[in-house]
């Protein structure tokens, strides 16, 4: 009889162990959705969506502004912008910002297609339902591009105040005004290690880099050769121009011509002055290394564009114990330069030093335009760091770029 007792009451506490959770789960899901819809609060709606043109734009962006929700602090999560090209939807969402944000730039629209908008509060804490409240619809709306960035009306400025003082400089080079440029020491030695070369019979050597005519220290260097050819053949010096590049050729070649005619030693021209040798960069300073060892020319000049071969040529014509004079624009070479020449035009001294030799009006009054350009930026940034530190803002605005 107790063995029967005790086979029933298993058997009872075995269907409670079984029965009593699936009517604790089918309980729960039973009551859930009504208790969150009633748990979960809705933000009130943001009001006064206001949509606005980008100003100073290309027309292909809209601005989105509206006064915060009543609950921004309290239940709003975030702002949700949603777009549409008809009033009655759909909507899709373009963008959302945080809580306190109240302005939204939706970009990458088209100029000729109508925009409505509406802005809606979110509530959507971790773990829960979301909730959202949306604003009326405001639109429609078309983006409309500017012909000018008034934000950049100060570039504009700037640009024509340097551009007028380049062609002042140049009417007054025209005009026959002495324009003041800072002698070049480099250059001013050019006659000298000429005259050296006269007196000791030797050859001058040219290098016009390695560069062709697309490259402005290429075209530096040609015009400096011009005043080179000219001094050469006032003082029935031997020129020799060997180029790695045809065209640079033709262009050198034309330059000496015009400088022996300018000196009246037409006669004393030949093309061979200037001649092509190759457009392989090392087989190039090979070939001119076995000239400068062979014939010891008393002056080399290095004016152009030079890369890694410029300390082998510098080197060799050292060695040669030839006065050298070069100029780059390359910074990574003008260390060669100025440890194995006697002088060096560094950087733009390369292009001033043109303008210095041909008295050219337009280059003249070019190079005069860049120095005054030149110190207007320094003045004004330092106008700019005083204004910085008591505090001037409205000075700042005239070095806003954008």
């Amino acid at each position: 009889m107790r063995d029967l007792i005790v086979f029933f009451r298993c058997l009872l506490a075995g269907i409670l162990f079984f029965s009593l959770p699936v009517v604790a789960q089918t309980d729960s899901a039973a009551v859930a959705p009504d208790t969150a819809a009633i748990q979960q609060p809705v933000p009130a709606p943001p009001v006064n969506v206001i949509v606005t043109d980008t100003p100073n734009d290309n027309g292909r962006s809209l601005e989105i502004r509206w006064d915060l929700s009543p609950d921004d602090q309290a239940l709003v999560t975030k702002y949700q912008v949603l777009r549409s090209s008809s009033q009655s939807g759909p909507f899709q969402v373009v963008g959302e910002t945080t809580k306190g944000q109240n302005t939204f730039i939706n970009g990458d629209l088209s100029d000729s297609v109508d925009y409505f908008y509406r802005v809606a509060a979110v509530r959507a804490p971790a773990g829960v339902m979301a909730t959202m409240a949306e604003s009326p619809v405001f639109g429609p709306i078309v983006p409309v591009a500017q012909w000018f960035n008034m934000n950049r009306i100060w570039i504009f400025i700037w640009t024509l105040v340097i551009c007028g003082a380049i062609l002042l400089y140049i009417r007054a080079a025209r005009s026959g005004k002495e324009l003041y440029v800072r002698k070049i020491a480099g250059i001013d030695a050019v006659e000298e290690a000429i005259g050296r070369a006269t007196e000791m019979g030797r050859k001058v050597m040219y290098i016009p880099g390695i560069q062709d005519m697309d490259d402005v220290q290429t075209i530096a260097g040609v015009t400096i050769l011009g005043r080179v050819a000219r001094i050469t053949a006032e003082n029935d010096t031997k020129l020799d121009v060997p180029v790695s590049k045809s065209l640079v050729m033709v262009v050198a070649r034309e330059a000496v011509r015009e400088a022996y005619q300018k000196a009246g030693r037409p006669d004393a021209f030949h093309d061979d002055m200037v001649h092509y040798v190759t457009d392989d960069q090392f087989g190039y300073a090979a070939a001119i290394d076995g000239m400068v060892v062979r014939d010891k020319p008393a002056t080399m000049f290095y004016m152009g564009c030079f890369f890694a071969e410029s300390l082998i040529l510098a080197e060799t014509g050292n060695a040669a114990g030839a006065i050298q004079i070069a100029g780059t624009g390359q910074p990574s070479q003008l260390p060669f330069f100025v440890a194995s020449c006697d002088y060096t035009l560094i950087g733009e001294e390369l292009f001033a030093a043109s303008a210095y030799l041909s008295r050219e009006p337009k280059l003249l009054g070019s190079l005069k335009g860049q120095d005054f350009a030149k110190a207007a930026f320094l003045l004004a940034i330092l106008v700019g760091i005083v204004a910085v530190l008591i505090g001037w803002t409205g000075f700042l605005k005239i070095l806003e770029v954008g």
